[in-house]
């Protein structure tokens, strides 16, 4: 196995530049997800790293080599799609197989290392059944299985529990954990879904319009994000975020809430009259709070475990709030909740950018 870097690349269609730049080094053995929403370049990101598409500028290095211009045959990879791709006509034991005998591996290196494979992935008993016979999740596991037996320095997963069911897709995270744990390889994963990438990842590579906006690990973006987006992004349900201002005497106060005051410790206190927004996460309202709100419930979710409401805010979004316990709140009624000033974020409402 071998870790990975990536220095400048760039990636460029005609005129019109899809990646920005990216710098990025990841470990031998990690698990690493690129997230973002869609359009943002991971996938070209990925795509790149594989060599199925050519790199403007910049250089790609896996482990002590430079693959930048190498074939994606050399590179050492091994990519899983979203799409299964298997040969209907072959059975599960066939198509792990097939890249190797079509490489001259002999018969019996095979035979091990499809075993090998499929007991890895609990797919031993299923060896002889063709594709058509197996489930979404059971497909998805050939396809990985297919991978796993070329023994490559990088696994990359382009969204492959796109096209599951909700209850599949939580299976089959677990059993890319599992595998992950089992192997110790390296494996960089694409995702719109920030949910597989708080689970997953070791590390997580958050992407916006071709730029890599914070690299972290997913509790350290959770709790110190550094822009509006990443705030928004990671979490779910995702960050609120309150509409605040810097008042006459330096205070930061609330508008649409009454004027309420957030006593916020700043190194660098923003100038009165400044638009400022104010982050809190869902979880975080509680009537015990030292910033008091009182707002309108418009909706209510109860989704067994924990509950929902979604109240008006003053801005285009509702303000989502965790009831935990408190399930007699009511629709159109008055909810008095709060939140603790120090779990708050600040940002500048102008640039996004996370004021500390």
């Amino acid at each position: 196995m071998a870790g990975l870097v990536l220095s400048g690349v760039r990636k460029s269609f005609g005129q019109t530049d899809i990646i920005h730049g990216v710098d990025l080094d990841i470990a031998d053995g990690e698990f690493v997800v690129f997230v973002g929403p869609s359009g943002c370049g991971k996938s070209t990101l990925l795509r790149m790293i594989a060599g199925l598409e050519n790199t403007t500028s910049g250089a790609i290095a896996i482990g002590d080599r430079d693959v930048t211009e190498l074939d994606p045959s050399e590179r050492r990879v091994a990519m899983v799609f979203q799409s299964y791709a298997l040969y209907p006509h072959m059975n599960v034991a066939d198509n792990i197989g097939f890249g190797l005998r079509m490489n001259g591996v002999p018969r019996a290196e095979v035979d091990r290392k499809v075993a090998e494979a499929a007991s890895a992935l609990h797919l031993t008993e299923l060896l002889t059944r063709k594709p058509k016979q197996l489930s979404g999740g059971q497909r998805q596991r050939v396809a990985i299985g297919r991978a796993i037996v070329r023994n490559p320095e990088v696994f990359l997963f382009d969204e492959p529990l796109s096209n599951l069911d909700a209850e599949l897709r939580v299976q089959m995270r677990l059993e890319i954990a599992r595998l992950h744990t089992l192997l110790g390889a390296t494996m960089i994963y694409v995702t719109h879904d920030q949910v597989e990438a708080m689970t997953l990842a070791d590390k997580i590579v958050v992407l916006r319009a071709g730029r890599v906006e914070q690299v972290g690990t997913p509790l350290s973006l959770y709790d110190d994000p550094d822009n509006l987006f990443v705030a928004g992004f990671i979490g779910s349900p995702r960050m609120n975020f309150l509409r605040a201002r810097v008042d006459a005497g330096g205070q930061i106060v609330l508008p649409d809430h009454g004027a309420v005051t957030v006593p916020m410790t700043i190194a660098a206190p923003p100038p009165a009259g400044a638009e400022l927004l104010i982050g809190v996460r869902p979880e975080h309202f509680t009537p015990s709070g030292n910033v008091p709100l009182a707002v309108d419930v418009e909706l209510i979710e109860h989704l067994g475990g924990s509950s929902f409401a979604y109240a008006k805010s003053g801005t285009e979004h509702p303000l989502t709030i965790e009831l935990r316990d408190n399930r007699h709140v009511a629709v159109n009624s008055r909810l008095e909740t709060g939140f603790a000033s120090e779990r708050a974020f600040l940002f500048d409402s102008a640039t996004g950018l996370r004021i500390r």
